[in-house]
């Protein structure tokens, strides 16, 4: 069997989708790239957004004209919130978000038996999910109470899934997954009801995972998952995020660190400190913000203040003087105010991100903003998206100028014409025209900030490189 991928969305879709190309190629099956005549075109989706919606929708369209022989495999959270709608798109293998093998051995079946099959992890078990969201307690209450139509389902949805590490062939930096689902209940997101409550990997399992991507000599391991501030509460034994990062750290020394998004509150002056003890820790920090202004946040239901995300950046910046703090941003939430949008773009610019995300709300069937009152019109929305964009770009030029003459730790990854490419330590896409070696982390002088792209010279000093993996 020949079959190809494509995955939307985040970093976490891009490990599962991974994984079960690791899956079928380890049953003899064959990766190739769309319009090659595959027999499965395999879909990953994503549902955060409206518009991941559409560009869900879109490809699993435009994976059907390109192959039209095939069969097409959906899975990810748009399926598993809508399957009906995936299935009225075309697809003949539906799976959700969870149960990855499952799912693989159902395209399987699918194409011994050629038929469509639809995989246990549906749209059922996400209806189940569905909560009374008139407070956050009501809809903790509710998913404490989660019906599910099997004993399997039940296992599904409260144990994280291990999965086999692979599909990162030819690439320098390797996505761990140490945690899935959310318990939150953030007023915008849809996230808790497609992937459920929080699971963690056992502390064990992810520094033994970390090992072997060490092993096959990948130089940088970025810790994922869909809410790490969460990690361990499942688990008990008073584990935390830390206690992961710290293990990983210390059990992958030739190897980077990289931190996915975190909640601004976890940056307390003790958590900081621990990160600072980890000599392989990249200086990139990652907030998951999503508004500078505290009404905002109160109606989104975060947790935290902007005075907290302020100390959390103090903290960061004693510790890591030339770190890289970056951020997501939803601007036109409910509610959101010419005056409120103003303390966040004031906010912004203090913080001094060196990059950010931004997102116009995208209003979500089933969350609580959906049906909010005060709705900020759409052309509002993009307009302050805009706005927001324009002072974001400048802070994260202002952010590469303040790197002039800075030697940098770069992670050498590609070759783009005369330059070869890397990411730095606090996460600068770095371009090199000196020769060095692919996945090699080599110290660069930062010489130039020309056309919003950094150059920087080769030191004469390097790190050990461990084996390239497979090309």
């Amino acid at each position: 069997m020949n079959f190809c991928t494509t995955t939307l969305g985040c970093k976490v879709n891009q490990v599962e989708t991974e994984a079960i190309e690791s899956m079928l190629i380890s049953k003899g099956h064959a990766l190739a790239k769309p319009g090659d005549g595959c027999d499965v075109c395999i879909i990953n989706t994503c549902a955060v957004t409206a518009e991941s919606v559409r560009k869900s929708r879109q490809a699993v369209r435009r994976m059907k004209k390109s192959e039209p022989d095939a069969l097409i495999a959906v899975c990810g959270c748009f399926s598993q919130l809508e399957s009906d709608a995936a299935k009225d798109l075309g697809a003949d293998i539906i799976g959700g978000s969870g149960d990855r093998h499952g799912f693989a051995s159902d395209i399987e079946k699918a194409v011994s038996a050629s038929q469509s099959v639809i995989s246990r992890e549906n749209v059922d078990l996400a209806s189940s999910r569905i909560i009374n969201q008139d407070s956050e307690q009501n809809s903790l209450q509710s998913l404490n109470q989660v019906t599910v139509d099997s004993e399997q389902d039940f296992a599904l949805s409260n144990q994280f899934e291990e999965l086999p590490l692979g599909g990162t062939a030819g690439r320098t930096r390797a996505f761990l997954k140490v945690q899935d689902g959310c318990d939150n209940f953030c007023a915008y997101c849809i996230i808790p009801i497609a992937r459920g409550r929080v699971r963690s990997l056992p502390l064990d399992r992810a520094v033994m995972q970390a090992e072997r991507l060490a092993g096959q000599g990948f130089k940088e391991i970025v810790i994922t998952g869909i809410e790490i501030s969460s990690y361990g509460k499942d688990l008990g034994a008073s584990l935390s995020v830390i206690d992961v990062i710290r293990e990983i750290g210390n059990a992958v020394p030739s190897s980077r660190i990289r931190l996915g998004s975190l909640d601004p509150s976890v940056f307390d002056e003790s958590f900081c400190n621990e990160l600072a003890k980890i000599n392989n820790l990249c200086n990139h920090f990652h907030l998951s913000l999503q508004s500078g202004c505290d009404d905002t946040l109160l109606r989104m239901g975060r947790k935290y203040t902007t005075a907290t995300v302020a100390t959390s950046i103090s903290n960061l910046r004693k510790l890591f003087p030339d770190c890289g703090i970056t951020a997501d941003l939803i601007v036109g939430f409910p509610g959101e105010t010419d005056a409120e949008f103003k303390q966040t773009l004031d906010f912004i610019a203090t913080a001094r991100f060196s990059d950010m995300h931004i997102f116009p709300f995208s209003p979500r069937p089933k969350t609580r903003a959906f049906n909010m009152p005060d709705q900020v019109s759409q052309e509002v929305r993009r307009k302050r998206a805009k706005q927001a964009v324009a002072l974001a770009q400048k802070n994260a030029l202002d952010f590469m100028h303040s790197q002039l003459n800075k030697v940098v730790e770069v992670l050498i990854e590609q070759k783009k014409g005369e330059y070869w490419i890397g990411n730095s330590g606090n996460y600068l896409e770095v371009a090199v025209r000196d020769e060095v070696t692919k996945n090699n982390i080599c110290c660069v002088r930062v010489t130039d900030v020309a056309d919003g792209k950094v150059l920087g010279v080769y030191q004469n000093k390097s790190f050990v490189a461990l084996p390239t993996p497979d090309d």
